[in-house]
């Protein structure tokens, strides 16, 4: 085995120092500005603090990319879910119609809206890509109602933070915070590629956060709640992603 300098292990020391140092660094800069991400527990803390905070200084009103109708994916890939619960079924079978979205938490006016109530709202659309964390992907036509829309006419209090979205599937939520929530690109998506969002791809109602890796975009959305802290919702991570080795903030 090639032998160790005196100089090369001093000057490793020195640069492994340099990195924690800027890490800590780094650290009190995001403290002081607010950028702490509810995963920052734990080995890789630091890094997914840092990551946050320089992504949301650098990219906060960025755009995700946008393609022409051209790119379009002609067969897109839908992943595999659980099978439709009983409860799904029964909506399934009435088309949809009884599905309603909650929103509640730390709102001035908390409401129930059915899946035309929020087609009454504005109506957007986008070509973006699903990135998965697998490294498959598709592109397709995103038609919906932007998430800012929905909470403006809920009217979140100043003191919100995050938006936690829930799936009729009790265990499948995530959350993502203001600068997601009110970005123009982030949609409570309803149609898909000139058409109903099909139930393979998460109809009636999916949340697409374009912006982030795949797994934020949840599907089957019943429930959005405003709050001010994410330490009361599963184990205060953010989402379950982080508990099988997942980042809570997944910015692409």
């Amino acid at each position: 085995m090639k032998s160790i300098t005196r100089r090369k292990l001093i000057t490793t020391g020195l640069a492994a120092t340099a990195g924690i140092s800027a890490l800590a660094v780094a650290d009190k800069l995001a403290s002081r500005f607010g950028l702490i991400p509810p995963d920052h527990g734990g080995l890789y803390g630091p890094g997914e603090t840092l990551t946050y905070a320089a992504q949301r200084m650098l990219t906060t009103h960025a755009p995700a990319r946008e393609f022409p109708r051209s790119m379009i994916s002609k067969a897109p890939f839908a992943n595999e879910v659980a099978p439709p619960s009983e409860e799904f079924k029964r909506y399934q079978a009435n088309g949809f119609r009884d599905w309603r979205l909650v929103v509640d938490g730390m709102v001035e006016h908390p409401l129930s809206l059915s899946l035309a109530d929020l087609r009454s709202l504005a109506v957007r659309n986008q070509i973006t890509e699903v990135a998965c964390e697998e490294g498959w992907s598709y592109v397709a036509e995103w038609i919906g109602t932007p998430l800012h829309e929905v909470l403006k006419e809920a009217g979140p209090l100043p003191q919100v933070r995050y938006i936690a979205y829930f799936s009729i599937d009790r265990n499948w939520w995530d959350s993502i915070d203001m600068a997601d929530a009110l970005h123009p690109q982030t949609f409570l998506t309803w149609g898909m590629n000139d058409g109903d969002l099909p139930v393979g791809f998460g109809g009636p109602l999916r949340m697409r956060v374009p912006r982030q890796l795949g797994y934020k975009s949840v599907k089957f959305i019943t429930r959005i709640t405003a709050t001010d802290s994410m330490k009361h919702f599963g184990k205060g991570l953010g989402s379950p992603e982080p508990e099988f080795g997942y980042a809570w903030y997944a910015g692409i």
